[in-house]
């Protein structure tokens, strides 16, 4: 399958792979940023954006398969990738394979206790299901402080100083994208990530963590340090689980620092 992308800038290229949400828009906060100092190719994963759903078995490791594919096709063999939440887990699930060239991950998930992942699993899936009930009326709930307060309080720091035009793609791309309920499946029913042992990932790998991600909470940030011994934790202070809609600035600059 191949995969809707789009193309920015000029320079190394850079992959971006989104979590679930509103698919290579997710990255909207800070792409017009990268793209001044890279190439930015920004894919939708199978079933988000405007990449069919997969005919077959949605996994961490299918969806991975779809981005590794990718690659090859585009001749993008050594590429530079970064990816948030799913989109963090399936990078570092690429350099675990040795795929790509520099990782950098954002409140990946798959490093959850069993604890940990029932709750992710019962409060999300809810709200979820309540986004799909609100559709219609999203821009409204979503165009005030409180709405969004409301709505956005799991997966922002500070909800309300955000904009609608920031945050409402992903929130509709939760309520209409038709993989996210069988890759929530695949998150909370399938295996944890596996790790890299020291000195086998294809290139640098960080990890960052927002200090007050409630999706994946930060504890998280230590297994994931010693599944991957070589990479280097940066923490967001006053960020979400949206490191580009919370601190878009140094998002964007870890991004870059850490990527060739």
């Amino acid at each position: 399958m191949t995969l809707n992308h789009i193309r920015r800038g000029s320079g190394s290229p850079l992959l971006l792979v989104h979590g679930l949400g509103a698919g290579w828009r997710s990255w909207a906060p800070i792409l017009d940023k990268l793209a001044e100092h890279r190439e930015i190719i920004a894919v939708d994963l199978p079933g988000f954006g405007d990449t069919p759903p997969p005919t077959g078995e949605v996994s961490i490791a299918t969806l991975t398969d779809s981005v590794a594919e990718f690659i090859r096709e585009q001749n993008l063999d050594g590429v530079s990738t970064a990816g948030q939440s799913m989109g963090g887990r399936i990078v570092l699930e690429l350099a675990r394979r040795g795929v790509g060239g520099d990782t950098v991950a954002l409140d990946p998930g798959g490093f959850w206790s069993d604890r940990e992942l029932a709750v992710f699993s019962a409060t999300l899936r809810p709200s979820i299901a309540l986004v799909r009930a609100l559709r219609g009326m999203l821009p409204a709930l979503l165009g005030n402080a409180v709405g969004r307060t409301v709505l956005l309080a799991q997966l922002s720091a500070r909800p309300w100083a955000l904009s609608p035009e920031t945050v409402l793609p992903d929130v509709r791309g939760l309520a209409d994208s038709p993989a996210t309920g069988a890759a929530m499946d695949a998150l909370t029913k399938g295996p944890k990530q596996r790790g890299a042992p020291a000195g086998t990932a294809p290139g640098r790998v960080t990890i960052g963590w927002g200090r007050r991600d409630w999706v994946t909470v930060p504890r998280q940030a230590t297994r994931a340090a010693e599944l991957f011994p070589d990479a280097e934790l940066h923490w967001f202070e006053r960020c979400g689980h949206f490191p580009q809609w919370d601190v878009p600035r140094e998002a964007t600059r870890l991004i870059l620092d850490r990527t060739e």
